[in-house]
């Protein structure tokens, strides 16, 4: 048995101090438990990832066609964009990660999922705020910065804790008819924008994803907490673009 406790990594970024640490807890079993903190907040544990995973999984299940490209937003400890890679009509994976420390530990394999994406050809880091992306002119910017004005089939969102529990409080726009109707020009006709929260249906966030776009849905995901001994939740929202 290994350590039960490593921190791997500590550097300052833009929003504080990011770090990554490694514990083991032997009554759950013998394997390593990887964990992202942001200052004194926990932001993602290797613990519960289902949620995670059905992001991608929910979203890239109501895309239409092959050769998709797609936009994950958050890269975490990767379990998202990993999840996306192993839908075979996936043929190009934009990851869009705000804090480069996170983009180094994946590049560097300091954590386990980094290998599958560094070794599969159709991902590819992009450095940089997802929400200023999703903003920009889809003309002149965008997510894609060799190809402004690119078009995307799925966006997969995984950064905040919710629309309104925020890493950032300026964030908070993103969250708007005007912002949300600015991200979707970066959609194709019936493209798909999908997005994690850890708390439960927001109706205020369901209505302006209403107002943008069609058959939107708000899933909930359960898992079990062994910490709680109980069954936790998040949701995942799924919208589709007109077309």
């Amino acid at each position: 048995m290994g350590r039960l406790f490593e921190q791997l990594d500590s550097q300052p970024s833009e929003i504080g101090e990011i770090t990554l640490r490694r514990r083991r807890i032997p009554a759950l079993g013998d394997r390593d438990i990887f964990e992202v903190k942001l200052g004194e907040e926990f932001l993602m544990s290797s613990m519960f990832v289902d949620a995670e995973v059905a992001l991608s999984d929910l979203g890239l299940g109501e895309t239409e066609g092959d050769n998709l490209s797609v936009v994950v937003g958050g890269l975490g400890l990767g379990y998202t964009a990993v999840a996306a890679l192993k839908h075979e009509r996936v043929a190009e994976l934009l990851i869009v990660e705000y804090l480069e420390p996170v983009i180094r530990w994946h590049q560097q394999e300091y954590v386990p999922l980094g290998k599958d994406i560094n070794a599969d050809a159709r991902s590819r880091y992009i450095h940089g705020s997802f929400f200023d992306l999703a903003i920009a002119d889809p003309e002149r910017g965008g997510f894609d910065p060799e190809a402004p004005g690119k078009a995307f089939d799925a966006i997969l969102l995984d950064i905040d804790h919710s629309p309104r529990a925020l890493l950032n409080d300026s964030n908070a726009s993103f969250y708007t008819t005007r912002n949300i109707a600015r991200m979707a020009e970066q959609l194709t006709p019936r493209g798909i924008f999908a997005m994690w929260s850890n708390e439960g249906e927001d109706a205020v966030f369901m209505d302006v994803l209403r107002e943008v776009f069609t058959e939107v849905v708000c899933h909930v995901v359960s898992f079990y907490n062994p910490f709680q001994n109980r069954e936790s939740f998040n949701t995942v929202y799924v919208a589709r673009k007109p077309g």
